[in-house]
């Protein structure tokens, strides 16, 4: 019989925590991406220098590793600045360190499917706006932005999906996002293979929602473009 032994409240909120923590470290993730990005096709070479570096350094190191490193990390630091200005003590609570954690870690992948975008959106475009005597930031936003969103899609997509896995790793320094919870039910009742399971299918749930999200901004963002039809 179909039961989950009354873990089911924790499970739908450790479901929820793992939707908060997946859009925020997205929100996260995007942002850097796109500093990431423009400090790469920027003329400064100090810019492309520290987003070569960390990009490099990112995607050379795997998600765990960097999990704990900078969870760690992040303490230590705290702790020296409230020490050093003689402040009260802080601890960073799991929910914002993998926040915190995972918007740095994918933004260094944004940084280079943004790049790419940025990249495959012909500068006559931006020329034909100066030209009009539009602002740049107007132009990036009205120009530039719809047309790169338009090539980032497909690896925003990809790169949302890694994150909303990768959300899993978090119950490694203490959040109770639904692995854990599950993990909690399955010793709790002795059934780990069955409340495994359940977190295996919310996973897939959100994935197909997600599938959904991706089609409906792929129409939006492709609104004018001819399609090629076989």
């Amino acid at each position: 019989m179909f039961s989950l032994d009354g873990y089911g409240p924790q499970i739908f909120a450790g479901a929820v925590t793992t939707v908060e923590l997946s859009v925020l470290s997205l929100l996260g993730s995007f942002l850097l991406g796109l500093l990431g990005a423009s400090a790469k096709l920027s003329k400064s070479r100090t810019l492309f220098a520290i987003a070569t570096v960390y990009t490099t350094l990112i995607r050379a190191v795997p998600d765990l590793v960097l999990m704990l490193l900078i969870f760690y990390s992040l303490q230590i630091w705290l702790n020296d600045a409230t020490d050093y200005f003689n402040l009260d003590g802080f601890n960073l609570d799991p929910f914002t360190a993998g926040v915190i954690t995972l918007g740095f870690i994918y933004g260094a992948y944004f940084t280079e499917t943004f790049r790419g975008a940025f990249m495959a959106v012909p500068k006559g475009q931006m020329e034909a706006a100066r030209a009009f005597g539009m602002e740049p930031l107007y132009a990036f936003r009205r120009i530039l932005f719809p047309q790169m969103m338009r090539y980032a899609l497909p690896g925003l997509a990809n790169n949302w999906q890694v994150i909303l896995k990768s959300t899993a790793l978090v119950s490694l320094i203490g959040l109770t996002d639904v692995v854990k919870a599950s993990q909690n039910a399955g010793e709790g009742t002795f059934r780990t293979f069955f409340f495994t399971s359940i977190a295996g299918l919310i996973y897939l749930f959100l994935s197909s929602i997600s599938k959904l999200v991706q089609y409906y901004l792929t129409r939006k963002f492709s609104v004018g473009v001819r399609q090629v039809v076989f």
